[in-house]
């Protein structure tokens, strides 16, 4: 049973109330009754926001690690310099009526 758990978990970390899917699945393939998994029903709700934010954090950090391993993580003082010249350009495209005149809309 807990290979069948480990093996049918897989997939479930980014997908909202899979684990439910999951109980189920394995409930049945063991013929044990299903009325059980309406115990787990409203608790699920709590464990998913648990799990959702493991998964998300999880995510984040693996990026950072790969940014950094790649040299691609700006460092502070790079970030800074790198939110100023966008800033600057954001106001040079506001306030420049010919910007972007170049572009045909068609409706």
């Amino acid at each position: 049973m807990l290979l069948v758990l480990m093996l049918t978990s897989k997939g479930m970390a980014g997908v909202p109330r899979a684990s439910l899917v999951v109980i189920a699945a394995t409930l049945h393939q063991f013929d044990i009754p299903e009325a059980g998994l309406l115990l787990i029903l409203g608790v699920d709700t709590f464990l998913d926001m648990g799990r959702s934010a493991t998964n998300a954090v999880g995510n984040s950090i693996a990026s950072a690690v790969v940014a950094k391993w790649e040299g691609e993580l700006m460092s502070e003082s790079e970030a800074k310099a790198h939110a100023a010249h966008l800033d600057a350009e954001l106001e040079r495209q506001n306030g420049d009526p010919a910007y972007g005149a170049g572009r045909a809309t068609s409706a």
